[in-house]
């Protein structure tokens, strides 16, 4: 067996911290967005329906990107990989932009806590659901490529 650096880890511990990584992000901006829909006055069917609208397009979009890096990660040839490869260079400077353009968008004041409450929570549940996805991938996994379900 070869040696290798104390950051590489097998393929399915990569599933595992890309589930980790996308969770905790879900969890904490979905709590942005509930802490905003305190602040609101009045909460109405339409907020929430709005909410629901963003969850539904960003859980779109992260279940197809979900599979994308799942089958990468899959994809890799060596079994051990370096712990940054979760994401690929495209999805760290989306991750970048996104989060930076969030922090922003918070800290000018120009987004009113309407729509920080709406987006922000739908966006969260959405990422959070990714977080699940990947975990579901990571208990699923097995390094022959068969189905693999744990028992309880």
């Amino acid at each position: 067996m070869r040696k290798y650096l104390f950051y590489h880890v097998k393929k399915r511990t990569l599933l595992a911290v890309a589930g980790c990584v996308w969770l905790i992000a879900g969890v904490n901006v979905a709590r942005l967005g509930i802490l905003s829909y305190r602040l609101l006055p009045q909460v109405t069917w339409i907020h929430l329906l709005l909410s629901l609208a963003v969850f539904c397009a960003f859980g779109l979009m992260f279940f197809k990107m979900s599979i994308k890096h799942t089958k990468r990660i899959k994809g890799y040839p060596e079994e051990y990989q370096p712990l940054w490869h979760f994401f690929d260079i495209k999805s760290y400077c989306i991750m970048a932009v996104m989060m930076s353009g969030g922090i922003w968008l918070r800290s000018s004041g120009l987004a009113p806590d309407v729509f920080i409450a709406v987006f922000y929570s739908g966006l969260g549940c959405a990422l959070a659901l990714a977080g699940a996805l990947f975990g579901i991938a990571f208990f699923r996994y097995t390094a022959d490529g068969t189905r693999h379900s744990p028992t309880l």
